[in-house]
């Protein structure tokens, strides 16, 4: 039996939450493996951000507009052709626009555009929840990698 203490937190939790969809609602049938990620949005934007780079250079460009070398020095690793194929996609996403500056050598810089800003709220929590919790996480990984007896 519910106590009358957990029956109004559960009441308060559904009444804040109520204009929020249920997870399971909110992606539907896209998690269907049958369809294909460009048919599935959560697949299709994951698998862009979900690369080894694409997070990285969002969260760095969020800061401002910067030039390849400047980008690449903060992305830390990441090779050059790398970096190339990974603005390319973004850009291609329409998540980073590139401006050329009539100059001699020309001047090429970076930055979000309004939808590539406004995934940096998200991408701030992740990297937030990510930070506090990588902790746990190895710890996580330790203990399933340490054999039973």
């Amino acid at each position: 039996m519910i106590d009358t203490a957990t029956a109004r937190i559960e009441t308060e939790w559904d009444e804040a939450h109520s204009h929020t969809p249920a997870l399971g609602e909110l992606i539907g049938g896209f998690g269907n493996a049958a369809r294909s990620a460009e048919e599935c949005p959560v697949r299709d934007v994951l698998d862009r951000l979900g690369d080894a780079w694409s997070f990285l250079v969002v969260l760095r460009l969020a800061d401002g507009a910067l030039r390849f070398n400047e980008l690449k020095r903060q992305v830390g690793g990441v090779s050059q052709r790398m970096l190339t194929v990974t603005l390319r996609s973004l850009e291609r996403d329409g998540l980073v626009g590139r401006t050329v500056f009539p100059t001699t050598p020309p001047r090429v810089e970076y930055r979000l555009t309004a939808l590539g800003n406004s995934l940096v709220e998200p991408m701030t929590a992740l990297t937030r929840w990510a930070v506090t919790n990588h902790d746990s996480v190895r710890a996580a990984r330790a203990r399933y990698d340490t054999p039973q007896p």
